[in-house]
């Protein structure tokens, strides 16, 4: 029998049970776990490891779905033959990886990026072209460490006509992507506050805070959006939240919740409230919904934005917004900080804003994804007998949440004995075999378990973005996905 010793990260980013998916997985992908070799039992292992019995279960389950291990009943866990994935060296072996990857999964359900032929190119470089002919030596100093008047002018005008921002150009913050400018907040209202998130939430925003040594607590979520009651029982100074389109769960926080939400910052000196309005533009039904800025009538809501969903990742600009009271102390502890942004990039957004092609560009853009959104739920209506499609009408995403598990052809291995699994299990065993057979199928697809900072997904569900792919791949991946699920139309 293979021994196995797992260096456990007990306070890591990842839960136990992925630790010690990951450590079986690569252990038998370098060979080091032989094909056929017999694995502990997950009682023996968990005893060995300290952890809870359900924990290495949870592992033992996933490396099954994927092919990792083989369970025998009433004899045990072995390894399986995986042929290719042994390689001499890791840099070896993560090109195979990715070009096994690439070769298996013809098309991609990523949140990430953008419709690429949507990008106003010919525009930008006509633009560009103008700046840079114009040859201000100016534009090649240091400029306004808050960022150019002229972008922080244009900004200021299409916040409040578009998201109901009130505020001064003096207020806005600009940055090189949202994760610098909430690196630069950190210096502004001090390393010892305590965040309250969403759960599930944005996890990148989520490192961020936990890299930069806050306290982060996960807040559960209703159907409205952050649970206000578990909100006042923390000891939280500060509350992060997205309520145009909360990712990854596509809600819309009501006016009703968006009160309470400001009142609990106003209850307390020293509170305020992270307002990420990161894809606020991509709205299908309806008008957009206001800001929550535009509500708060006491300086407590900091507002995030960005460009990189509304134009392109790689322009790399972001907005804050912060109240009157933290404008001053930013002046009074960061304000030597010089800009990230290059001032004849800011010099090309600003004209950008101002001449009306940003207004045109969004327009056009809303067309696009509204057609990719609508045809993608009109495929998808032949998966409503085992799903519930979630978050449509607005941003770049929707999910596909499974109904029930009954009545699944999902093989749950048996260990030998009569240990129930609990609900948590269940869930995340159904989302990984829902995420594996679909890469099976050439098909890749996102669970929404990774967005939950403790792991406590409620239902095993799948998020499906469709902003890269165009329609004719978005026919093609649904079918797929239809085949790999076992869904008849």
């Amino acid at each position: 029998m293979y021994e196995l010793t797992v260096l456990l990260e007990e306070n890591g980013k990842e839960p136990l049970y992925e630790q010690i998916y990951r450590h079986i997985r690569e252990e038998i992908r370098q060979g080091k776990i032989k094909a056929g070799e017999k694995l502990p039992s997950t009682r023996l292992l968990a005893g060995h490891l300290g952890v809870s019995r359900s924990t290495t279960q949870l592992a033992y389950d996933q490396l099954i779905a994927e092919g990792y291990l083989s369970a025998v009943p009433c004899k045990g866990y072995f390894a399986a033959g995986v042929e290719g994935l042994c390689e001499i060296c890791s840099e070896k072996k993560n090109s195979f990886d990715k070009q096994t990857e690439q070769e298996r999964c013809r098309y991609d359900f990523s949140t990430r990026g953008i419709d690429a032929d949507g990008f106003p190119s010919g525009r930008w470089k006509k633009l560009a072209r103008e700046v840079l002919s114009e040859v201000d030596t100016e534009l090649f100093t240091h400029g306004d460490s808050q960022g150019e008047q002229g972008l922080r002018e244009a900004i200021r005008d299409y916040v409040y006509s578009a998201r109901g921002v009130n505020c001064r150009s003096e207020q806005i913050l600009i940055g090189a992507g949202s994760e610098y400018l909430l690196m630069l907040l950190n210096q502004i209202i001090g390393e010892k506050s305590v965040i309250a998130m969403e759960n599930p939430t944005y996890m990148q925003a989520y490192r961020v805070f936990c890299g930069l040594g806050h306290q982060v607590i996960p807040i559960s979520m209703d159907e409205q959006g952050i649970d206000i009651s578990e909100l006042k029982q923390s000891n939280a100074s500060l509350a992060y939240v997205m309520p145009a389109h909360q990712f990854p769960t596509g809600k819309i926080m009501p006016l009703g919740r968006r009160l309470e939400l400001i009142a609990w910052a106003a209850a307390e000196e020293g509170r305020y409230i992270i307002e990420d309005d990161y894809d606020s533009e991509f709205r299908y039904r309806g008008r957009p919904i206001p800001s929550l800025q535009g509500y708060d009538r006491n300086g407590r809501v900091i507002y995030l934005g960005t460009f990189s969903r509304s134009i392109a990742p790689g322009i790399r600009v972001s907005l804050l917004v912060l109240p009157e009271k933290l404008l001053e102390r930013y002046r009074q502890f960061c304000g030597f900080y010089a800009t990230t942004v290059s001032r004849i990039d800011q010099e090309i957004l600003a004209r950008f804003i101002q001449e009306g092609y940003y207004e045109r560009h969004l327009n056009r853009m809303k067309g696009v994804y509204r057609a990719k959104h609508d045809l993608l739920l009109e495929l998808l209506k032949p998966f409503q007998t085992r799903f519930l499609i979630r978050g449509e009408n607005a941003g770049i995403h929707v999910l596909l949440e499974e109904r029930s598990c009954e009545g699944s052809d999902h093989p749950l291995p048996e260990d030998g004995g009569n240990e129930i699994r609990t609900d948590r299990q269940s869930v995340l065993l159904r989302e990984a075999w829902l995420v594996s057979q679909a890469e099976r199928g050439g098909v890749r697809v996102y669970g929404t378990s990774r967005y939950y900072v403790d792991g406590q997904a409620k239902t095993a569900t799948i998020l499906l973005g469709f902003a890269r792919m165009r329609a004719e791949e978005i026919r093609e991946a649904v079918k797929l996905l239809a085949e790999a699920w076992g869904i008849t139309s």
